[in-house]
């Protein structure tokens, strides 16, 4: 990484609310043009850290630099350079979809004639061009996401940080947008990217850092951490208690880890183990896949609900 331009780095980056220290000593650092995941169950940090980023909360302590500058101090600098797409939709309903565009790049300064050339552009590739003159009540929630994703992009940002970016919506509206946020990571676009779907984030991200309870859990490459930390195959089955211990302990002399849940066991197994899967195949309900994001996930941050 010595060698690659870090956009953004946080050094020992703390913040308390009262007694309670939501980020703990948080080290990062992304680099240009890669796309990184930043997960966390509900109250782990991550809202925190972006807003620090974003200059919305001071931090406490450690160091925050964006584009090489210092947080606060250069936080009008920083943010002319960032582009943001909110979770929640903030977009002017009494505009029509151009103008929502057009009033934004003039927010930073972009004259006439190339916000109107950027803003037909932007529509054009996230298929919004035949939808330019509407108003904002008339797009589904596919395309209002598309246009908030073209909003944040109309002053050509150095970094997009993307807050669940197609959160609510239907599969096709969900895979246009990966498509076309591929395409930008592809032309050299750095973003950073929160989402509590996974398979989004092992599609997109090139790195991906996981935080719990305010410190980081694990960070690096996900397809290399899944392999690590989780293994290659899951078993799903379903089984009473009986048949879960002796399932349990058949998986540990193959090497495999066993996990007990409410109504059977997950087995997370890094290779073929034959008398393993027979076992298996005997028990009345199973299914074996492939080792996913979201099984990291659950094995670091735990499968309780988290409401904080």
């Amino acid at each position: 990484m010595n060698d690659k331009e870090i956009i953004l780095a946080a050094r020992g980056l703390t913040k308390s609310y009262g007694t309670r220290q939501a980020v703990k000593g948080l080290d990062l650092t992304i680099i240009r043009g890669e796309c990184f995941g930043f997960l966390g169950p509900n109250g782990a940090g991550k809202t925190t850290t972006i807003q620090m980023i974003l200059g919305l909360v001071i931090k406490d302590s450690g160091e925050l630099r964006v584009f090489g500058l210092t947080i606060p101090h250069d936080l009008r600098a920083i943010k002319s350079r960032l582009g943001v797409v909110p979770q929640n939709d903030n977009l002017d309903p009494d505009l029509t979809v151009l103008e929502n565009l057009l009033t934004y790049a003039g927010y930073y300064n972009l004259d006439s004639a190339r916000a109107r050339s950027r803003s037909l552009e932007l529509l054009k590739f996230f298929a919004l061009d035949n939808r330019r003159d509407e108003v904002i009540q008339h797009l589904s929630g596919g395309q209002r996401r598309r246009l908030l994703l073209a909003r944040a992009l109309v002053h050509e940002p150095e970094l997009l940080i993307l807050d669940e970016p197609t959160v609510g919506l239907d599969p096709q509206a969900r895979y246009l947008i990966w498509q076309r946020l591929k395409a930008l990571r592809d032309n050299g676009l750095t973003m950073l990217l929160t989402s509590h779907y996974m398979d989004e984030v092992a599609r997109l991200a090139d790195r991906v850092l996981i935080m719990d309870q305010g410190r980081i859990v694990a960070q690096g490459e996900p397809g290399r951490m899944v392999t690590e930390l989780v293994g290659t195959d899951v078993f799903e089955i379903i089984c009473d208690e009986r048949e879960a211990a002796s399932l349990s302990a058949l998986a540990a002399s193959c090497s495999a880890r066993a996990e007990r849940v409410t109504d059977g066991l997950f087995i997370y197994a890094g290779h073929d183990c034959p008398l393993l899967e027979a076992r298996v195949r005997e028990t009345a309900r199973w299914l074996r896949r492939p080792a996913n994001l979201e099984d990291l996930f659950i094995q670091l941050t735990g499968r309780l609900l988290r409401d904080s």
